[in-house]
């Protein structure tokens, strides 16, 4: 989806339109959730500090999240989805992969089935969407965000390599800043500069990851698109607005998250072997 949090927003509050916003909490330590293009354009992005947007795009407006409401919009989509096929992969809320290779409607390209996910999208949620159409998910992530917003972006077998040749190494799955520093300073740049790199060298420069590299500089990726996956951790956690270092202030914090973390282990009927304490 299209800036998905802040388009609900702005589908729901029509003075939000065409205006700088940015979804999350109004406080020192808030953080960016979503947001919207208006924002983009001066620098704001999500999982930036909210002081920090607030600097870059003085007229920002601050929208509290609704995750329920974000939830009902995502369970939208997919109803959506599963009219096509139920080899569904959800990423997060708003973005999912899709296999059409055997679909519901028996309709023959992809691209046709994804133009018209994205038309009923528009009709039922008033939300537009970008879809990228590829052999693989490598390919197809990168693809749907090619032409956002309302983008449909197809990277065919026969064009892939020429494709990953001129794709900057930061818009490679798996590339982070710290990853993408390192492998500017080996003169890798671009898809095809990766492709020039031995198995060797990759591997012994970001150990598994290199294999990884190295398949998709060449076009290769073979995971399946995973309905159904069994979770392998349960988590929460709390940012505070303001330091604590009394040992009983924490102490109660502490007890609190724990009580919340039990409760979400019998939700999701959950057992685990290792506990991780992150301060």
């Amino acid at each position: 989806m299209d800036q998905f949090f802040a388009a609900v927003e702005q589908r729901d509050n029509p003075e939000l339109k065409g205006k700088p916003i940015a979804v999350g909490h109004d406080a020192e330590r808030g953080v960016v959730a979503t947001a919207s293009y208006e924002a983009r354009r001066f620098g704001v992005h999500s999982a930036q500090s909210i002081q920090v947007a607030k600097r870059l795009c003085p007229q920002l407006i601050i929208v509290e999240p609704h995750f329920q409401l974000y939830k009902e919009v995502s369970a939208q989509l997919h109803e959506i989805f599963h009219d096509y096929t139920d080899l569904i992969e959800p990423i997060s809320l708003d973005e999912a992969f899709l296999d059409v290779t055997e679909n519901k409607k028996g309709i023959e390209l992809g691209v046709d089935i994804a133009r018209e996910i994205k038309q009923r999208i528009r009709e039922t949620t008033g939300l537009t969407a970008s879809a990228g159409v590829s052999y693989c998910k490598f390919l197809a992530k990168i693809a749907s965000d090619w032409r956002k917003p309302d983008g449909l972006t197809v990277i065919h077998p026969d064009r892939a390599l020429d494709f990953i040749a001129q794709l900057k190494v930061e818009k490679i799955w798996g590339v982070g800043q710290k990853t993408a520093e390192k492998m500017h300073r080996m003169g890798i740049f671009t898809g095809l500069d990766l492709r020039n790199m031995s198995l060797t060298r990759l591997t012994q420069e970001f150990g598994k990851m290199g294999q990884v590299f190295y398949d998709f500089s060449r076009g290769i990726d073979n995971r399946p698109v995973i309905s159904e996956w069994e979770r392998k951790s349960v988590s929460c956690e709390q940012t505070f607005e303001s330091d604590i270092s009394e040992n009983s202030a924490v102490t109660i914090h502490l007890y609190h998250t724990v009580l919340e973390l039990v409760r979400r282990f019998e939700k999701n009927d959950f057992e685990g072997r290792t506990l991780t304490l992150k301060v």
